[in-house]
């Protein structure tokens, strides 16, 4: 099987564990802080931990309507979570899931949000260079859109 994966780090001047609580509540905020990437994101078993299924509809600044994805595992105590898309067209036809592991590191003066996503193939067949950079910018550009959330709510966090 070949994998393909992309980095995203962003600095934040938040501390990790508030930037790990704004997107903890990634399903309530998403939706309001980044509504052409997420139109609507819903719980379809579980309640929010390991083991948990999700189903993404997709905004009109996405190439895919819909994706189905697993919560892997969660470490509130380290900051990081781990989840799995397993189904839906952002699969691209090509890949068995796309994995996301997210860690936010504590740094002088804030945090660090660091993401790694890894396109699992079915094959030898991977998405394209541009694909994969409209996707780090969109991942790049919903953080920011998470944290100006954030920011503008304070007392939800």
């Amino acid at each position: 099987m070949t994998s393909v994966s992309i980095e995203i780090e962003a600095a934040s001047s938040f501390p990790a564990d508030k930037v790990f609580n704004v997107f903890s509540k990634f399903d309530d905020i998403a939706t309001k802080a980044n509504p052409e990437v997420f139109k609507s994101i819903e719980t379809v078993e579980g309640t929010g931990g390991v083991g948990t299924k999700k189903i993404f509809t997709f905004g009109d600044a996405v190439p895919f309507t819909s994706g189905k994805y697993k919560v892997d595992a969660v470490d509130a105590a380290n900051f990081s979570y781990t989840y799995s898309f397993y189904e839906g067209d952002n699969l691209m036809g090509i890949l068995d899931s796309i994995t996301h592991h997210v860690k936010i590191v504590p740094a002088e003066g804030g945090s660090i949000f660091k993401q790694t996503v890894t396109y699992n193939c079915k094959g030898s067949d991977k998405p394209s260079e541009e694909i994969l950079k409209a996707e780090k910018e969109i991942y790049e550009k919903t953080f920011k859109a998470m944290e100006a959330y954030g920011v503008a709510h304070p007392e939800s966090f």
